[in-house]
């Protein structure tokens, strides 16, 4: 694959002829909803041929592998040869694509029967979904959750399902019910023995654990909450995950940040999601939500104290809409980012693309009057993140979260990387 930036005046016919390319599968690839109106500034995925090589004499198939940085099993699987003496002068081999195997989650906190449908989806690019999530209650038992349609789902398309607990809801922050927790044994152990309960029943394979605004002096308790889960759920061949707030050092203050214990998390749990988003708040000022200049500083402690085996890049998938200029504590409204491109449509205006954070943005004004700005993710975003990924070899990225149509990201996706399967 490769991107095209939209100049002005340009149609979707030029673009097409100048990649020898069909109108149709650049249509289909990104989704367009409306091919006759591009925007300035737009980003669309462009399927290309693969590279082919002629075969020399004396090439060998290590030789060729290396000359293209890719590998003699790819090379071999690629054009189905048996051996290496099939090779002969003159011989064409498609050379295929070098892509580095990951694991990919996706969160969903959509209604059973859509989720259900989103992980249907794109359920060959994942290696776990999370339906998101039990909240654990004051007594230790978790609300009921409806999420057997997407357990279902994760199950036809060969994704591992991993519950998801947490303390907080929309309205509360649940610091006071965290604290209730962890401070007592007992009550750990009980919410520990319900999780399996339904891990037994339902058929989850894992547990994430995303406990946030934890109380600083929680910290100690809450790893020795992560260990206890480990020590009951790893005998029982369950593996255990967190979600840790976007830290930049150990000594970073805050709420979010304090009782996260990168290294305690990174030494119990099995894998970590860094929850690398919402730089973009929706009541905080128009901004990137995943700027790549502030998560490659989360990532770059993160190692500091967790193998990169145990990372995963947190990604989320969705566009903001904020009035400008901003009221504080004025909402910003969330949706896709197939809609951003169809508001920027509308609206005739220019896409602009800020190189610090590696992000697409633009401004419009409403029938009203108002002004407005966007932050979205792109073609160009997506693949800044992948890029990240790759050069800190990463265990992967975990989507939040599903429900938000975004063609380019999985396309690229699959087009970069080789999605692990069965963990």
């Amino acid at each position: 694959m490769e991107i095209h930036i939209v100049s002005r005046g340009e149609t979707l016919w030029q673009i097409a002829s100048h990649y020898n390319v069909d109108i149709n599968s650049i249509i289909q690839i990104n989704q367009l909803p409306n091919p006759n109106n591009l925007v300035i500034g737009q980003s669309l995925v462009i399927p290309t041929y693969g590279i082919t090589h002629v075969v020399r004499p004396g090439d060998t198939l290590w030789q060729i592998a290396n000359r293209y940085g890719t590998t003699v099993q790819a090379i071999v699987s690629e054009n189905h040869l048996s051996n290496a003496s099939t090779l002969y002068v003159g011989m064409r081999l498609v050379i295929p694509k070098f892509k580095p195997t990951i694991e990919v989650n996706a969160y969903t906190y959509q209604s059973p029967a859509e989720g259900a449908q989103s992980i249907k989806d794109v359920g060959n690019l994942l290696t776990y979904m999370s339906p998101f999530a039990y909240k654990v209650k004051e007594d230790a038992t978790l609300e009921p959750f409806p999420d057997e349609l997407m357990i279902k789902a994760a199950k036809s398309t060969n994704v591992v399902p991993l519950m998801s607990i947490t303390n907080f809801t929309a309205t509360q922050t649940g610091s006071n019910l965290a604290h209730t927790i962890l401070s007592s044994k007992v009550l750990q152990e009980k919410v520990i023995a319900n999780v399996l309960k339904i891990m037994d029943q339902k058929g989850y394979k894992g547990l994430n654990i995303d406990f946030e605004s934890v109380l600083p002096a929680d910290r100690q308790n809450y790893n020795a909450f992560l260990q206890l889960a480990v020590d009951r759920l790893h005998p029982k061949g369950y593996f255990v995950s967190t979600a840790l707030a976007p830290k930049t050092s150990a000594t970073q203050g805050g709420l979010l940040y304090e009782a996260h214990d990168y290294k305690a998390h990174g030494k119990i749990a099995d894998f970590v999601i860094l929850m690398t988003y919402e730089w973009g708040y929706r009541l905080g000022p128009p901004q990137a939500i995943s700027p790549i200049n502030q998560m490659k500083k989360v990532v770059e402690y993160a190692l500091t104290v967790i193998p990169a085996n145990k990372l995963f890049l947190g990604f989320q998938i969705y566009a903001r809409d904020w009035k400008i200029p901003h009221v504080k504590g004025q909402e910003a409204e969330t949706f896709s980012p197939q809609e951003a491109i169809r508001r920027a449509a509308k609206f005739g205006t220019i896409i602009h693309y800020d190189i610090a954070t590696q992000s697409p943005f633009f401004r419009y004004v409403d029938e009203n009057g108002q002004q407005h700005e966007v932050w979205f993710e792109d073609a160009r975003s997506a693949q800044a993140k992948f890029d990240l990924i790759k050069r800190f070899k990463l265990r992967g990225v975990s989507y939040w979260a599903l429900g938000f149509p975004y063609p380019q990201n999985w396309v690229l996706l699959g087009d970069t990387f080789t999605i692990k399967k069965n963990p």
